[in-house]
């Protein structure tokens, strides 16, 4: 065999030993590919069972993006003496900045707080139950009518989401509008009371805007037929 012939065959097998070593570790790669695939499915399968049977964790929807899925309770008693005593939705004096004349009302909804400016850079801020996902809305009205213990009428579009609900109701601990009620000029809204205090800081209503029974009776006293109403869906930096 010539040189050249012997260069030749030595290449030759140098090219057929790399395709083999290519072919393993193809084969290697596909393994482990399929192994951890296996495994994965596996971790989905046993996850997905832990799921049902109630032992895993489930990640929640942020905040601002849930809507409390509860009825109005008609009957349910809540006295004039609950409010908010902790947290974020208690009734407390804030440093607020604002053009806005002492006595009007700003209503943040994305924050669930309903702001009584004082002056000064100050007011009172309550923690409010809004409107749900579709029932939100801004703008700007007065008070036109205060109520003691309001009677409830459900409009018939309430109704025909919640047939259960009574035509009407007379006012009492255990009305949906709760203790106060103060009308959003002509609109079919309320800044109200509720016998669901739990719903606080919720996306909860039909468009009215809800606070504790205890709470509702305090910025009752603290407005006047007339004020000033400033609805806010955005928060305000």
């Amino acid at each position: 065999m010539c040189d050249a012939e012997r260069v030749g065959t030595r290449g030759g097998a140098a090219v057929l030993g790399e395709a083999r070593r290519e072919r393993l570790t193809m084969r290697r790669d596909e393994a482990a590919i399929e192994r951890r695939g296996g495994a994965r499915r596996l971790a989905l399968r046993c996850g997905l069972l832990l799921v049902m049977l109630g032992v895993a964790p489930v990640r929640a929807n942020p905040p601002d993006a849930v809507t409390m899925d509860v009825g109005d309770e008609p009957g349910r008693v809540s006295t004039e003496e609950v409010r908010i005593e902790d947290g974020p939705y208690a009734r407390q004096l804030v440093f607020f900045r604002s053009v806005e004349a002492p006595g009007t009302l700003i209503i943040s909804t994305a924050d669930r707080f309903i702001y009584l400016v004082l002056g000064d850079n100050r007011a009172l801020r309550y923690g409010i139950g809004v409107g749900r996902e579709g029932f939100q809305w801004s703008g700007l009205v007065k008070i036109s009518r205060k109520a003691e213990w309001p009677d409830w009428t459900p409009p018939p579009e309430m109704i025909e989401r919640q047939p259960y609900l009574p035509r009407f109701m007379a006012g009492g601990p255990g009305n949906p509008m709760g203790a106060r009620a103060m009308y959003l000029g002509s609109t079919v809204y309320r800044i109200h009371g509720t016998n669901q205090p739990e719903t606080i800081g919720e996306a909860v209503s039909s468009g009215c805007f809800r606070l504790a029974n205890g709470d509702v009776i305090d910025l009752y006293s603290r407005v006047d037929v007339g004020a000033k109403v400033v609805i806010r869906q955005a928060t305000q930096l």
